[in-house]
């Protein structure tokens, strides 16, 4: 099995294992936004995947 690469790409494993991927859309539309509602789009949430979904798509990690 390889590594879907264009997967890999959005999301980043820590050290420990845990996968952060950033919430999906929020990159659109922030001119009239507040400063906190930005950097709170920017942050990574924690990303849960099964053991059969990481074995299919992040087969060395």
């Amino acid at each position: 099995m390889k590594t879907n690469k264009s997967y890999l790409k959005r999301i980043k494993v820590t050290k420990r294992g845990k996968l952060l991927t950033r919430k999906a859309g929020q990159s659109h539309f922030n001119a009239k936004e507040r400063r906190h509602q930005k950097s709170a789009k920017n942050r990574s949430s924690e990303f849960h995947m099964t053991n059969k979904e990481r074995s299919r798509f992040l087969a060395n990690f």
